[in-house]
């Protein structure tokens, strides 16, 4: 049917496709239309599949010509993309050049399309790059950390005797705001809210205007909340809030012994087993971090020296992604996101447009990484994937059996295979790289560089 095509190439990944359908074509398809539509056409004056083709095309040829200009469009698309190497993305969705496109059904018939393929990717160099290691202290400032962390989870929660507010204690309380005249703003009262005093997590950051306070003891608080407070509803904004602290509990904390080690897991028999523990999961960690901190310093070299143009479709596609994940997050629909973010005065497209360089910056990586797998030669199958859930069930004492057969049966094998191809390919590349030592940094530096 296609009697010419033509592939020009644009920018951003995308390609004009120019399609030429000669006229024959053209007429075949039209009659064939017409001839359809007249077996049942009904007009005043006809008998049903009567009336003449001169009268059916002057009433319903414009219509004609439009359905045959879809099919046509539709068919002569879909030939021409079969028999040329830039196939359009899954998701891309050919765009007409000219929506004002006419059919001469005695005419040969020229239209043009555009769309986005997979782009080229000129990988730069990535091996024997410079990169340098941090050199992570821990120390057993560390490991108290987190096994008073540990504490803390197996702390039993009792109520405050004396009934008063401490740093420290899990608080119930009811709250709204009040004007002036201490009369309640509507849409703000909260009851039965709960929060740990002095983590902060709570909208109004009162913890310390709750300290000290009594149960059942109403309060009104008094706040002015800075320019760059991170809950823009209140960022400069005066606020009176009434407090009334309903329930006071408190930790018991258990005592730092070998029983405690023992509650934590029947493989510590003292204190000092399950420090040493503690003290081999910081240094994991730790081992992790400064890893994903060489593959962060490698992959921003490799962008630099690359050239990958990424598509518009592949950034939209990331950031409707990005989007469902946020909704999901915040356990709302899409629409409700939408809306709640009109109460903030802001849309989705602005959000977008935030969002927008780092989509394109994940993409790229996420393309440049697939290049770097492909040219290092690295396959992973099946079985090396079912091997590594095997062992990542051991470390949880989990039934690998049991979460090969839920992967198979969600189609998400490719995943963990991706997941170890990626893996094996960085220890290559790392291996290649030049590490030199870096500056000494605390574990707690390490944290919250990665964060």
């Amino acid at each position: 049917m296609v009697q010419d095509k033509k592939i020009e190439k644009l920018e951003n990944s995308a390609v004009k496709l120019t399609v030429t359908i000669p006229v024959d074509e053209v007429q075949s398809k039209y009659d064939e239309l017409v001839k359809k539509y007249s077996k049942d056409a009904q007009i005043k004056g006809f008998r049903k599949g009567k009336v003449p083709r001169n009268i059916l095309e002057r009433k319903f040829g414009d219509a004609f010509r439009a359905e045959t200009l879809q099919d046509l469009l539709e068919s002569g698309i879909g030939e021409a993309i079969e028999d040329i190497d830039e196939k359009p993305l899954p998701y891309a969705r050919p765009t007409l050049v000219d929506e004002d496109l006419e059919l001469d059904p005695s005419a040969e018939l020229t239209f043009s399309v555009t769309y986005d393929v997979f782009p080229e990717v000129e990988l730069g160099e990535y091996t024997g790059l410079e990169l340098t290691e941090p050199q992570v202290k821990i120390t057993k400032k560390d490991e108290d950390r987190d096994i008073e962390e540990l504490r803390q989870q197996n702390a039993l929660v009792i109520d405050k005797e004396d009934g008063t507010v401490a740093t420290g204690d899990l608080v119930t309380m009811n709250y709204e705001e009040v004007d002036e005249n201490d009369d309640p703003v509507d849409g703000t009262r909260r009851e039965d809210f709960e929060f740990t005093v002095g983590e902060g997590h709570n909208l109004y950051h009162i913890d310390t205007e709750v300290v000290g306070m009594q149960a059942d003891e109403p309060k009104v608080i008094e706040k002015e909340f800075p320019e760059d407070f991170e809950h823009e509803e209140l960022a400069g904004e005066k606020k009176r809030i009434r407090v009334t602290v309903t329930r006071i509990r408190q930790r018991d904390l258990p005592d730092l012994d070998d029983e405690f080690a023992q509650d934590i897991s029947d493989e510590f028999e003292s204190l000092d087993d399950l420090r040493k523990d503690v003290r081999s999961k910081l240094e994991k960690n730790a081992k992790d971090r400064v890893r994903r901190q060489k593959i962060d310093q490698l992959m921003t070299q490799v962008v630099e020296g690359s050239t990958v143009a990424v598509p518009a479709t592949m950034v939209d596609t990331e950031l409707d992604q990005s989007w469902q994940n946020l909704a999901q997050q915040y356990r709302v629909t899409s629409e409700q996101l939408d809306q709640l973010l009109q109460m903030q005065g802001k849309t989705r497209d602005e959000i977008f447009e935030e969002w927008r360089p780092a989509a394109v910056e994940r993409i790229t990586r996420s393309l440049l990484v697939q290049k770097m797998i492909e040219n290092e030669e690295i396959e992973v199958s099946e079985e090396d994937a079912e091997e590594e859930i095997r062992a990542d069930a051991a470390e949880r004492s989990a039934d690998p059996d049991q979460i090969i057969e839920y992967y198979k049966s969600q189609g998400m094998l490719n995943y963990v295979q991706q997941e170890v191809a990626e893996r094996r390919m960085f220890d290559k590349v790392l291996d290649e790289s030049k590490v030199k030592k870096g500056e000494k940094i605390a574990y707690v530096d390490l944290l919250g560089e990665n964060d």
